[in-house]
């Protein structure tokens, strides 16, 4: 189901909890949001559609990739950007990295391990700090 974009600074200010396996619906509402958005948006996480669950979906190139309770377990080769995000105006600088790796579920909940760097790693990054309650 397409969702509307939240933009309440209290709501996605708050860190997200644990999802589980009842909360595989809320991958789904984040690919029909996400292709929605397509043309202005490469990613998001459960809160910037108004569920407080561990969930983010990021462009891969050709497909969109639904990641349940990702964490960032390694990270190297710091850089400074500008970015967006459809909860906010305007762009703010960030750091970010340019390798990471990252452990999630995937939407069979299985534990996956994966290495991410340039673009897709960046737009990781973002979404992970949305579940942490960071916005840019």
């Amino acid at each position: 189901m397409i969702k509307t974009i939240v933009k309440d600074a209290f709501f996605l200010g708050q860190k997200s909890d644990e999802a589980t396996r009842n909360d595989l619906s809320v991958g789904k509402d984040l690919q029909d949001t996400l292709a929605e958005n397509r043309e202005h948006c490469v990613g998001m996480a459960a809160n910037m559609i108004g569920v407080k669950k561990r969930v983010i979906i990021v462009n891969v190139g050709i497909v969109n990739l639904v990641m349940y309770n990702p964490v960032i377990i390694a990270k190297d080769s710091p850089y400074e950007t500008e970015e967006g995000c459809l909860s906010l105006i305007g762009v703010r600088k960030t750091t970010r990295y340019q390798n990471i790796e990252v452990e999630f579920t995937d939407s069979t909940w299985n534990r996956q391990r994966k290495k991410f760097s340039g673009w897709t790693a960046q737009i990781i990054q973002h979404e992970c700090d949305h579940l942490e309650g960071i916005v840019i």
